[in-house]
């Protein structure tokens, strides 16, 4: 009995310190130290923060959402019957055009209903994404940059490479138009203005003026969100239904 309480003490320090690792392991990736129990949920959650990733890798100290993650999860999220909604959460500066392309293609492909939120903000490629959603929210503080398509490192000068930055240009337009209440000719004009962005072109478009211009549909955070969702899905039930 006295070899087994000695070896039961000898243990403890080691368990101790392995739940003070685990511990602050948890507060150093979630700031806390036990997450809220939560029911299980038919509505996938998405976020898209910070910097959208594509073909090359930012640096380290920049918070990035990846494409290569993102993708797979919406196809899974297609695929799985027990989801029967999308809420995206953004609050993005932008990033690889093409990159944040082909995730709002993806999501305006999905057969479920989506409602997006711009919070903070939804910036240049973060727009289409924003208006890719089947509903789309901002909150009144949020902003959304608008400008035309900008490319770092080498550029050739040849009428080739403006041809294709033009295209380029004409995807994301058509992009917008497509699944937002604004027209063409206002984007391109929220796009080229003069004046409002320090040094450059484009627009700075806050909360209600989204609404006002058409990109977004309504103002309003998680609480309006989950509400239409809800209303979506039980639309899309009683389609099934009939």
């Amino acid at each position: 009995m006295v070899c087994k309480k000695v070896s039961e003490e000898k243990q403890n320090p080691n368990q101790e310190d392995d739940q003070s690792s685990a511990l602050v392991e948890k507060i150093k990736q979630l700031g806390q130290t036990n997450l809220p129990a939560s029911p299980e949920s038919n509505i996938h959650v998405l976020p898209i923060i910070g910097q959208i990733e594509g073909h090359l890798q930012l640096p380290s100290k920049n918070k990035t959402t990846k494409y290569e993650h993102i993708i797979p999860q919406i196809v899974a999220i297609e695929q799985n019957p027990k989801i029967e909604g999308v809420i995206l959460i953004l609050n993005t500066v932008g990033g690889d055009v093409e990159a944040g392309l082909a995730i709002s293609e993806m999501i305006a492909s999905i057969s479920k209903p989506t409602v997006s939120i711009v919070l903070g903000g939804g910036h240049s490629i973060g727009v289409p994404i924003a208006t890719s959603a089947t509903y789309s929210f901002i909150t009144e503080t949020a902003t959304m940059t608008i400008h035309p398509i900008r490319l770092t490192g080498l550029v050739i000068g040849v009428p080739q490479t403006f041809e294709y930055l033009d295209k380029m240009q004409d995807r994301v337009i058509n992009f917008v138009v497509r699944h937002s209440s604004v027209s063409e000719e206002q984007l391109k004009d929220l796009m080229f203005a003069k004046g409002n962005l320090t040094r450059d072109i484009g627009t700075n478009v806050v909360g209600e003026d989204a609404v006002k211009y058409g990109l977004i549909d309504g103002i309003g955070g998680v609480k309006e969100a989950i509400e239409k969702l809800n209303e979506l899905i039980d639309q899309d039930d009683e389609k099934v239904v009939q």
